[in-house]
């Protein structure tokens, strides 16, 4: 059952998604070659308790760490270690926290220093599947809308994306209806109404769109052990339209890098 959220309560969600985004911005100069993400699990464990909020993912599910840290050809859910980031590495960073009983969901996939061109264009069109995504989440559209948008737009430039994992609806729990795969056909699936909150997040592989499971129970990783990326957004359907909860603004400022990527996804500018 789909959770419509009031005026309010979206208020309160993005309370919780710009600390998810603050979190993502405090760590982005700190993801370096030499650094451990379990370092930098600890650094988001302090900052989101600073902020009065309450890491998301510690416990869920069992989950043993703040962060969900996927280097390379992990897809998602890597479980933050002592191994040191290396130049020319990508890393998948999932965040998220709750205030006021909601929560905050998203991920971005950094860059450690300089990375392989293939690799960097890997990162630009699954980031831009993003935002090819969001703009079909308005009312009167399907889930299955914007699953085929970003499915084509990745397949167009002859990437995997995964099927088995997808975005969700977001609210007082994790994992609301309804689900949001990176895949499907237009037409399909559960309707758009004012008032959904949802993440979505493509997750696309340079080769095969297949993974695996590591024992641990947690870790996805693509099953040619080519590189994966990630990236997710927090959004409401607002007076039809999508709009962001979350912000890339903060992680932009920190490492320099002007966009206006986000500027048609909000009601007004975002000012930091």
């Amino acid at each position: 059952m789909i959770i419509v959220k009031s005026k309010e309560e979206i208020e309160l969600m993005r309370e919780s998604a710009l600390i998810v985004s603050k979190t993502l911005g405090m760590l982005a100069p700190e993801v370096k070659p030499g650094v451990t993400t379990l370092q930098l699990d600890k650094l988001a464990e302090e900052f989101i308790r600073d902020h009065q909020a309450i890491p998301g993912f510690l416990g869920l599910y069992d989950f043993p760490n703040t962060l969900c840290m996927s280097p390379n050809a992990q897809v998602v859910h890597g479980i933050p270690n002592d191994t040191p980031l290396e130049e020319g590495d990508i890393i998948s960073i999932d965040c998220g926290a709750v205030k006021n009983e909601y929560y905050g969901d998203h991920a971005y996939t950094f860059a450690v220093g300089e990375i392989a061109p293939e690799v960097e264009k890997l990162l630009q069109v699954t980031k831009e599947s993003l935002y090819v995504g969001i703009r079909e989440l308005k009312t009167g559209n399907r889930v299955g809308d914007v699953g085929s948008a970003i499915q084509k737009y990745c397949e167009k430039h002859g990437y995997g994306v995964v099927r088995e994992l997808v975005g969700h609806g977001l609210g007082k729990t994790m994992h609301e209806d309804p689900e949001m795969p990176n895949y499907g056909k237009r037409g399909y699936g559960k309707k758009f109404v004012e008032g959904m909150t949802v993440a979505i997040e493509p997750m696309v592989n340079l080769g095969t769109k297949r993974i695996e499971q590591l024992a641990d129970g947690w870790t996805i990783l693509t099953r040619d052990r080519k590189p994966s990326a990630h990236f997710e957004h927090n959004i409401a359907i607002v007076n039809g339209k999508p709009e962001l909860l979350s912000t890339f603004a903060y992680i932009y400022e920190a490492l320099g890098i002007t966009s206006d990527e986000e500027n048609e996804f909000r009601a007004t500018a975002f000012i930091l």
